[in-house]
């Protein structure tokens, strides 16, 4: 018996919403039925960013360090930093070094006498601010970091469902169920006919969610290694 060959299956928001009300067991009849479910994927893209970090998500960006400047303002879609270095030499790879930074709380940053002090940045803050993150490093830069990089992976929203019935959504292959099992349950919280599935289905959401989320983690082999000093004369 033959196999396929191709490994793409995919579907984009019009299958989507469609499986999702089928769950349901409403008829998916009028263009405002659309609408409100673009608005509840919208919505559960927003609820997914808050649940957890999303792998897929991750990308690396760089700002230019200037000198004696305290902050520096992010991207619009950044919801926070995961790890942050800084890097010099960025156009030069024979001599580029990337150096770690340490990320501090408001609190540890409020309590630095002189946030002007110039130098090697090698500490920053996260202020999450509604519309973009602004980051306060400390020393904020000396002359010699001018041509240095505050080099961040950051997590990025979710893109919006979009106009267009076509567009795929902004997950990947492995988290369809999910996606579409939550779109399900929150068609039938705002639909009476089917409040007899809702328990049913925000249950199936919750096993479908944790799969996929349980899946989506890193890998890598965690070392522990035990902090060891040497007493004598």
């Amino acid at each position: 018996m033959a196999v396929e060959t191709t490994a793409t299956f995919n579907l984009d928001v019009n299958d989507i919403t469609q499986e999702a009300f089928e769950r349901a067991g409403v008829d998916l009849r009028t263009g405002y039925e659309l609408r409100t479910a673009r608005r509840s994927l919208n919505l559960l893209a927003l609820e997914w960013q808050n649940r957890g970090l999303n792998l897929w998500t991750i990308e690396e960006k760089n700002v230019s360090f200037t000198e004696g400047t305290v902050s520096y303002t992010l991207e619009a879609d950044t919801i926070d930093i995961i790890d942050a270095v800084i890097r010099t030499d960025p156009g030069d790879t024979a001599k580029q070094i990337d150096a770690a930074m340490s990320r501090i709380s408001p609190v540890t940053y409020a309590t630095i006498p002189n946030k002007l002090d110039k130098g090697r940045p090698n500490q920053y803050w996260v202020d999450r601010q509604r519309e973009a993150p602004v980051v306060y490093v400390y020393p904020t830069a000396s002359s010699d970091y001018t041509t240095a990089q505050f080099v961040y992976w950051k997590e990025r929203r979710l893109k919006d469902t979009g106009d267009k019935g076509s567009n795929n959504y902004d997950v990947p292959a492995r988290f369809l169920p999910a996606l579409v099992s939550g779109l399900a349950y929150k068609i039938a919280l705002k639909t009476p006919e089917a409040a007899g599935r809702v328990a049913g289905l925000k249950q199936d959401y919750d096993e479908q969610y944790d799969i996929a989320a349980g899946e989506d983690r890193v890998k890598a082999p965690l070392r522990m290694v035990p902090f060891t000093e040497y007493y004598g004369r």
